[in-house]
């Protein structure tokens, strides 16, 4: 085992991430799902954006999953290898349908419609993961909607953590609380303790409240101290919270001129951090970097498309004019 672990060290993704993406049907026009008559076909899910965010910031990124055997699957597949992920782990099942999603916003407010249950990531356990493929990333990103899905899938993650560990390699983890697919009450018994376990652990600060069932931020703040790892907590009023060491640093937002979709900042926001981390910058700058994509990737309609590449965040960034011709 020892030397086929080697022999794929340095064939492994930089990030290695794994989950349940659905096809997502979006009513176009703005208007509610019963009032159109078109629907447009996408996909979304928390590591997906994750992945295709760190893909266009230049970073190695292999996702994983079980979909079924369909078009939606085909199409999903296809659309991500041309982002330049590697989907080689991705397995394929006559067993069962790739899960969907449908969604839509009406009047600012978004809604999302799941058709997932007993679908072909839900089916995923422990004995696909693969052992070195893990074992050469530097960092796994994991979230708790895979943990949600199904009993075995939930086991699958626990078990790539504990494979990163044992490699060194560190571990990323967004809660992505879904009361959707579980109670408040059951996800934290799978929760907390993953976010003890994770190098960074990256909530949302509504999530958090509901998770630790405290309201005032510095009693929560000092929850969070107490897990001993690097915390960014997403969602404040006018900044992101950088917890390390038992220290707080608030990092503000950058201005979004025109919300479109709030859904997936909260991934973009993990892809820039991750990136920043990735390429040595500081944590206070992998914060930006993160804020940064989740402000742009809202302005757009869809989970991902509004994700910005590498050379448009250093634009950005350092604030080069856009040349339109």
């Amino acid at each position: 085992m020892k030397d086929r672990i080697r022999s794929h060290l340095q064939a492994s993704p930089e990030v290695v991430t794994f989950g349940e993406s659905m096809a997502l049907m979006l009513p176009t026009g703005n208007k509610g799902i019963e009032y159109s008559h078109t629907l447009e076909c996408t996909f979304g899910g928390a590591e997906t954006n994750v992945a295709i965010g760190l893909a266009r910031l230049g970073i190695h990124v292999g996702w994983f999953s079980q979909l079924g055997e369909d078009p939606l699957a085909t199409k999903m597949i296809k659309a991500l290898r041309g982002e330049g992920i590697d989907v080689s782990r991705v397995k394929r099942t006559a067993a069962a349908s790739t899960g969907l999603m449908m969604r839509e916003v009406i009047a600012g407010q978004s809604s999302v419609y799941y058709f997932r249950r007993n679908s072909a990531a839900s089916l995923m356990s422990p004995e696909m993961l693969d052992e070195a493929y893990i074992a050469g990333a530097r960092i796994l990103h994991v979230t708790g909607i895979t943990m949600a899905i199904s009993e075995t899938a939930c086991q699958a993650v626990n078990e790539a953590v504990r494979l990163a560990r044992k490699h060194g390699v560190k571990v990323s983890f967004d809660p992505n609380l879904r009361l959707k697919l579980w109670s408040v009450e059951k996800a934290r018994q799978f929760i907390l303790p993953l976010a003890a376990e994770a190098d960074y652990f990256l909530p949302g600060l509504d999530e958090l409240k509901l998770l630790y069932g405290i309201d005032d931020e510095n009693a929560l703040f000092a929850k969070l101290h107490e897990l001993g790892n690097i915390c960014v907590v997403k969602g404040g009023d006018h900044e992101n919270v950088l917890l390390q060491g038992g220290k707080e640093t608030r990092i503000p937002y950058f201005n979004a001129d025109h919300v479109v979709d709030t859904v997936g900042a909260g991934d973009a926001f993990c892809a820039g951090f991750l990136s920043g981390l990735l390429r040595n910058k500081s944590l206070e700058e992998s914060v930006r970097i993160g804020n940064l994509l989740g402000a742009m990737v809202i302005q757009t309609e869809g989970d991902w498309q509004g994700l910005l590449t590498r050379e448009q965040v250093e634009a950005r960034l350092n604030r080069k004019a856009h040349v339109e011709r």
